[in-house]
């Protein structure tokens, strides 16, 4: 157990003296998964109101591929970005291929299918007086959109959540489309592989306490959100 105690004054080091380098998959991380989670969200969002909204021919397919998806493996998804931005690729010509936008690419498919599915299931949760209610009153589409979304504000959230959590401790697309190159797209979680398996287990463990900080400020920030709401 001392090797234990041993990282983990060794990471509060690391932490504290504003080590360079673990500084660094921090901010590489945050870029990544901010801009992934933005796009996934405003694609997301409408997508997953409308399925969840609206019936329509062949739905239930599409939510079977949705709900599929969401469990899609990250190590498969780094492979089909990786085949697409290589060289022999279609789109090895615009150079994304080891970069942080890459990663958010990649990291924007994972985390699409799971606000849409889970924004669909807050919709289809909701009252459905409601939405007579707002009919009656002669609200326009944007109108319907914005109040049942707003109805189920909760439910967003919560997709947003789980979202940015899988986002947040992937390994697959980041290792594979990133290529884990030190100082430019190296992440948290290929860090904390990588130093780990090199036997530098402060950093590894430093870089493991920074995720447990963000989850932490997300779900406390969530929990304020629903309070005052």
């Amino acid at each position: 157990m001392d090797f234990l105690l041993e990282g983990f004054f060794q990471a509060l080091h690391l932490l504290f003296t504003c080590n360079d380098e673990t500084y660094s998959a921090i901010m590489a991380t945050l870029k990544v998964s901010t801009c992934s989670m933005l796009c996934s969200l405003i694609m997301g969002i409408p997508a997953g109101f409308c399925l969840g909204y609206f019936d329509f021919k062949r739905k239930k397919i599409f939510r079977t591929v949705v709900d599929t998806l969401m469990a899609f493996p990250t190590v498969f998804i780094g492979l089909l970005i990786y085949a697409l931005l290589t060289n022999r690729g279609p789109l090895g010509d615009m150079g994304l291929l080891f970069t942080l936008t890459g990663i958010a690419i990649g990291q924007t498919i994972l985390a699409l299918p799971i606000v849409i599915g889970l924004s669909a299931t807050a919709v289809e949760a909701m009252d459905k007086r409601l939405r007579l209610a707002i009919m009656s009153m002669g609200a326009d589409r944007r109108q319907m959109f914005l109040t049942c979304l707003w109805e189920c504000r909760h439910g967003v959230v919560a997709a947003a959540v789980a979202a940015y959590g899988r986002v947040m401790t992937e390994v697959g697309i980041s290792m594979m489309v990133g290529g884990n190159i030190k100082w430019h797209t190296r992440t948290i979680t290929t860090a904390i592989a990588l130093e780990t398996n090199k036997g530098e287990f402060a950093m590894g463990v430093a870089l493991g306490l920074v995720l447990l900080v963000i989850a932490f400020c997300v779900n406390l920030s969530i929990s304020f959100l629903r309070r005052r709401s």
